[in-house]
């Protein structure tokens, strides 16, 4: 007998993301006039780039790659009240996390897969970011760094930083929240209502 999915449900912040990358996609790709089919997409979901060193900068919570764009995404949830707040402050290390991303990203060639100490050794020097530094070959953090970048390059043919695109994923109660927030011009906010797709406050991932 064929097996049968369980119903999942999620709460919070994570879960609301995951439910986005799987039912809203194609929502959020067009919003930045990008027509492609969420199923010519390759996504990461809380790709992790570390919390503690001089070489980590953590964790989006996920990270959408057309082949038109590529889109680096931070979530933020209204908690299910009225959103009071007019303007949503990015801590320095959020943005921080972004402009090191893109760095990596503009200065990626397809060369330097399977070849990480030659990247290091070409852009060690030009690595200025506070006080950190790029990470030694056969750290956990290059494998995952160079194991996305391969990715991203192969599948978004050619990458800038005009087709690097800063998102918010704004989930709100569409009944309670009216005005959407203000965010740094280098983000663009999305705003998700969930509001006719929560059970009891729970949103359904599967089943």
């Amino acid at each position: 007998m064929a097996n049968q999915t369980c119903e999942i449900l999620g709460y919070g912040e994570d879960a609301l993301t995951l439910w986005a990358l799987k039912r809203h996609m194609s929502n959020i790709l067009k919003k930045f006039k990008d027509g492609t089919a969420p199923s010519k997409c390759f996504t990461f979901y809380r790709p992790s780039f570390g919390r503690k060193g001089n070489s980590v900068f953590g964790e989006f919570d996920a990270i959408i790659v057309s082949p038109k764009n590529i889109y680096l995404i931070e979530s933020k949830w209204d908690n299910l009240t009225k959103h009071k707040k007019d303007e949503i402050k990015f801590r320095r290390e959020q943005e921080l996390r972004h402009e090191i991303f893109s760095w990596y990203l503009t200065h990626w060639n397809k060369e330097y897969s399977g070849h990480w100490e030659s990247f290091w050794e070409s852009y060690k020097g030009k690595f200025k970011f506070q006080k950190k530094t790029m990470p030694l070959k056969g750290r956990l953090l290059a494998t995952n760094l160079e194991f996305i970048l391969a990715k991203a390059s192969k599948h978004c043919k050619t990458i800038s930083h005009k087709n690097i695109k800063n998102v918010l994923l704004f989930f709100h109660d569409g009944k309670k929240t009216r005005n959407l927030p203000k965010i740094s011009k280098n983000f663009k906010v999305i705003p998700i209502d969930y509001s006719k797709e929560t059970k009891d406050n729970f949103i359904t991932l599967a089943g």
